[in-house]
């Protein structure tokens, strides 16, 4: 008998026989899906990445395959030889290759399998720590592989699309220099040069930058990046960007190619037209109207900024406002204090919310740090009842809140005020529960991914430079310092740098930043007028910054760029509930890998082989600890 895999090569995928392929001798590999002995034939499911093809080993096959049939267990790998079968009026509509059966002629084993801890199955309700430990067996699940060979067919179209434009896939370094800032970097000891240390870059910053300055024109890497950062669901220490650079160049020209990317990905991908160009809306109408820079517009329910009404009002008789206003100015009108804001949002009648459900409202809100939620309800006569701002409020500011929200009989408000930050992110998430909890938004991707109006993208643009750091009690850039300013407001950098807008933006998709980037900031003058508003120095910038401050006046052109965040675009094109369900091998939210168990302690050699000493603190081991101290 001929041998598997060096004579007898594979002819199909067990995802690809059809009713054309009967009568067809065909060889297929692949991993016992299900088996069922029906003591004289044998019938398995034969599992690839590709799909399941039934099998059967009849009563008279061969005797020696047949035994061998019979030793059959799940997730045994084998190969079988055999001929495609019609299955006629016993056709299986759910599998793709339903319509035939491979009838076997030849059976080998190439490994047997240990009971699996867990059914690789669709769908399966073991743990996912457990899935995590095991994780070679996960990644057996039909859901997962189509994720994973969705994103390889990401990859593909983003190469094929950016070379179509004119990019080079070029390649930085992992190891590069720290440089201060947002995120925080993981550091590498280095063993020639003791003392020193590397750090695993963030992003690939500072290097395309210079890829322009080198005159490359035209950049894009699918680049892995790294943060030492707190984790959540669609966040790992471990990521992967597209990486755009582009020289000569608007902010319009980067939004095109964007668009024309993911144009390109959501039509091979799904089969959906999107509508390009993406609409746009400035940085501060996104935070009046819904309390962050990633608006999901899928549904409405904006904010209502009540901050001018409370102030002109003066407190509007509630004793909980008054404290949020300034001293008089010389005509005795009071105004809002810096930093303080009042916000509502109107939650509709036919919610019905009854008074159990607006306290776990409430509920919700102090998990965010709120000290709570204020609410009233409209009647009738546009009076407030079941709130206790309705004792003291006054009609006029009663009314003229009722106008600002729209409010009518049976509507609810709900408000938050106090510093602008908070409000802003508790109201925020406020709408975003409010939304899932009325039905407006699913809970995780959208209902029909066919649909094109179930993906709203946006840019959001035009946000300020810098941010008021309260601890150091200073400007520091909201983005990295490199980012142009707007011409118009590079007068305010030496006499109010908060004014300062610039050239920087963020690609949204159903409320989940998926890019962001800027023009970059190649004139020398301002860039050193941007470090002074920072706090930073000429030496200081030239110890941080210096060989990218030295690049940039040899030439440097008008450039800018932006970071797609691969795994967020594969978890939204997938419909994936976390990046966990489209990274092969992720760590979990504690940055821990459970297969292969890292981090793990290193011994002492090795650390002085490195020049360094752990001061972390080894917990002594449990019968230790049990035994009383002499």
């Amino acid at each position: 008998m001929p041998e598997f895999i060096k004579e007898l090569k594979r002819t199909h995928s067990c995802g690809a026989l059809t009713a054309k392929d009967v009568g067809a001798e065909v060889i297929l590999f692949g991993w016992v899906a299900n088996r069922r002995d029906h003591g004289g034939a044998v019938f398995i499911d034969l599992r690839d990445r590709e799909g399941l093809t039934q099998v059967v080993f009849e009563a008279d096959t061969d005797a020696a395959v047949q035994a061998t049939a019979h030793e059959l267990r799940l997730e045994y790998c084998v190969g079988v030889r055999g001929k495609v079968v019609s299955r006629g009026g016993n056709k299986n509509p759910k599998l793709a290759t339903g319509e035939i059966e491979v009838h076997a002629i030849q059976l080998s084993i190439f490994n047997k399998s240990e009971p699996v801890p867990f059914p690789i199955e669709d769908k399966v309700d073991t743990a996912e720590e457990k899935r995590l430990n095991h994780r070679y067996l996960d990644l057996r699940r039909a859901p997962l592989q189509k994720s994973l060979m969705r994103r390889s067919k990401m990859n593909l179209i983003t190469r094929e699309t950016m070379g179509s434009m004119g990019f080079l896939e070029l390649e930085t370094p992992f190891l590069v220099k720290y440089t201060p800032g947002g995120a925080r970097n993981f550091l590498v000891p280095s063993r020639l040069s003791p003392g020193k240390f590397y750090a695993l870059a963030e992003s690939p910053q500072l290097f395309k930058q210079l890829f322009m300055v080198a005159g490359f024109d035209r950049y894009f890497q699918i680049v892995k990046c790294f943060r030492d950062e707190d984790l959540r669901l669609d966040r790992q220490p471990e990521f992967t960007q597209i990486d755009i650079e582009m020289s000569f160049v608007t902010q319009d020209d980067i939004f095109a190619a964007v668009e024309k990317l993911i144009v390109k990905l959501w039509k091979e991908i799904l089969g959906v037209d999107i509508p390009a160009p993406f609409p746009r809306m400035r940085f501060e109408d996104s935070m009046r109207d819904y309390g962050n820079d990633k608006p999901d517009l899928r549904f409405g329910m904006k904010h209502v900024e009540l901050t001018g009404i409370v102030a002109d009002h003066a407190g509007c008789g509630v004793p909980l406002w008054e404290p949020l206003l300034g001293e008089a100015d010389a005509s005795g009108k009071k105004k809002m204090k810096p930093g303080q804001i009042v916000k509502a949002i109107k939650v509709p009648a036919s919610a019905n919310f009854s008074r159990t459900e607006t306290d776990k409202l409430e509920e919700f809100v102090k998990g965010m740090g709120s000290k709570g939620l204020a609410r009233a309800k409209v009647d009738e006569a546009g009076n407030w009842t079941q709130s206790p701002l309705a004792k003291t409020i006054t009609p006029d500011a009663r009314a003229a809140i009722n106008a600002a929200c729209g409010a009518g009989a049976g509507d609810l408000l709900l408000f938050q005020f106090g510093k602008e930050s908070q409000v802003h992110t508790v109201m925020a998430n406020l709408r975003l529960h409010l939304g899932k909890k009325l039905g407006l938004i699913p809970e995780y991707g959208p209902r029909d991914p066919t649909d094109p109006n179930s993906w709203n993208f946006l840019w959001v643009v035009d946000p300020p430079l810098f941010e008021y750091d309260d601890e150091a009690h200073r400007w520091a850039a909201a983005h990295h310092a490199f980012t142009r300013p707007h011409d118009e407001s590079v007068q305010f950098l030496e006499t109010d740098p908060g004014k300062v807008l610039c050239h920087r933006y963020d690609c949204v998709l159903n409320g989940v930043e998926i890019g962001g980037g800027s023009i970059r900031l190649h004139d020398p003058v301002v860039q050193a007028r941007v470090f002074a508003a920072m706090g930073i120095g000429a030496e200081e910038a030239e110890q941080k910054f210096g060989f990218l401050l030295q690049a940039l006046r040899y030439g440097a052109p008008p450039h800018g760029g932006i970071a797609l965040g691969m795994d967020r675009l594969a978890m939204l094109l997938t419909g994936a509930e976390s990046l966990r369900e489209v990274i092969p091998f992720p760590k979990t939210q504690k940055g821990t890998d459970l297969m292969t168990d890292a981090p793990n302690e290193v011994t002492e050699a090795q650390l002085m082989e490195l020049f360094i000493k752990s001061t972390a603190k080894k917990a002594e081991p449990a019968d230790a600890a049990a035994q009383p101290k002499a």
